[in-house]
């Protein structure tokens, strides 16, 4: 790689991160309005992608303990975000569903996210960001194996 290319590269990495943790210290506030964590947040749209999954299943997608998954399982049941369910062909295998709440949440979540965003991207070009979606579309599909 050339020497300008690094260059490139660095400062992409530079930028993605910069946008990461507005949109993450932006996307923290638009949370608290809707009285729900980070964790639960990430919980429910990986729910709502991948459909019912077990403790297990959730904990392994979040990098995170099978307590600390139980835990916040029981602190959305008690919102109505989530229920466990026995499994329909092994009645000893629980998973988790997201509710009607849990949607309607997520849903309004990122609407403010969405809206967010449009409001910064207005003084740019249509090009300009049909040039960053395909970008970023790029890039994902480029790392997403590694999730």
């Amino acid at each position: 790689m050339t020497r300008k290319n690094v260059q490139h590269v660095d400062s992409i990495e530079e930028y993605l991160r910069k946008v990461d943790y507005i949109i993450r210290k932006k996307g923290r506030v638009i949370l608290s309005d809707f009285n729900i964590t980070v964790p639960q947040f990430t919980a429910l749209q990986i729910l709502i992608n991948n459909g019912d999954m077990t403790i297990s299943e959730l904990s392994q997608k979040m990098d995170l303990a099978c307590s600390t998954i139980t835990d916040l399982i029981d602190r959305m049941e008690k919102t109505d975000l989530v229920k466990r369910k026995k499994d329909e062909q092994d009645k000893r295998v629980v998973r988790v569903e997201v509710l009607q709440e849990g949607h309607d949440i997520l849903a309004r979540v990122l609407e403010k996210r969405i809206e967010f965003l449009t409001d910064k991207l207005k003084g740019v070009s249509e090009d300009d960001k049909n040039t960053l979606r395909v970008a970023l579309e790029n890039l994902y599909l480029e790392m997403e194996e590694e999730i």
